[in-house]
């Protein structure tokens, strides 16, 4: 038996071929895993649980057939998709963890991310996260229409395009990737605030094992690939790590 392991596949209506490749993967393995587990960023944007669109109802159907089929569905919110609500949990079969989290897989405990908390160099981010999560600016938003909504949604990513392109002004690469990738010092203080040496997340779309050391412990930080171009999943099972792409 595997554990499931996806993040970042910014589903909506223009990239139908994603969608479907996350419907043919949900039918021909994740029923059969012992656990699946979605850390953000399931779709592009996600502006409430009364969103109609016809990708979060094909989204939901595929994961509630999962659940129904006896295999534990797990989310954790994204900076994408932070107001999916219970509603949609409860449509879709899955339960939403709090971010981190802490598991325990084959008798390991491992602390789950969504990952953009470790992302502490890139303040002006921060800052919109933290007025993002708070409960009364998340209400008020909600209580808008859903037009309103979608309009600032898509305000939101042209702001989001604007400030990465301002990150790589004058070719400045190296600032974009130092910016928009993990801190290390806010990776070490994580391990060391849990006390645990494994961490899986998502949103930087750097998949890779990253093997460090904290405190004088061996400590593994496994970053998930996004499904832009194509799927991408961490399998787990009691024999280590297997993080691969699907076609």
């Amino acid at each position: 038996m595997t554990t499931l392991f996806i993040s970042d596949l910014h589903l909506d209506s223009t990239r139908p071929a994603i969608t479907e490749l996350f419907g043919r993967f949900l039918r021909r393995e994740a029923k059969s895993a012992e656990a699946l587990y979605v850390l953000g960023d399931l779709f592009e944007a996600w502006v409430g649980d009364d969103d109609p669109s016809e990708t979060g109802a094909y989204v939901a159907s595929g994961l509630k057939e999962v659940a129904d089929a006896g295999v534990p569905v797990y989310f954790i919110r994204g900076n994408r998709d932070f107001l999916l609500g219970q509603d949609y949990a409860l449509r879709a079969g899955f339960r939403i963890l709090p971010d981190p989290a802490v598991v325990v897989l084959y008798g390991k405990p491992t602390l789950l991310m969504h990952g953009d908390l470790l992302c502490t160099d890139d303040v002006a981010y921060q800052a919109f996260r933290t007025q993002t999560r708070n409960p009364a600016w998340q209400a008020q938003f909600l209580s808008q229409p859903l037009q309103a909504r979608l309009a600032f949604a898509a305000q939101a990513r042209a702001a989001s395009q604007a400030h990465q392109a301002k990150l790589r002004e004058g070719g400045n690469d190296v600032r974009f990737e130092t910016v928009t990738d993990v801190t290390p010092a806010t990776v070490e203080a994580t391990f060391a605030r849990f006390g645990i040496d494994t961490m899986i997340h998502g949103h930087t779309h750097r998949p890779a094992l990253h093997d460090l050391q904290v405190s004088g412990r061996e400590c593994r930080r496994i970053v998930l690939g996004d499904w832009y171009e194509q799927g991408s999943v961490l399998r787990v099972d009691a024999s280590g790590f297997r993080l691969e792409s699907l076609p």
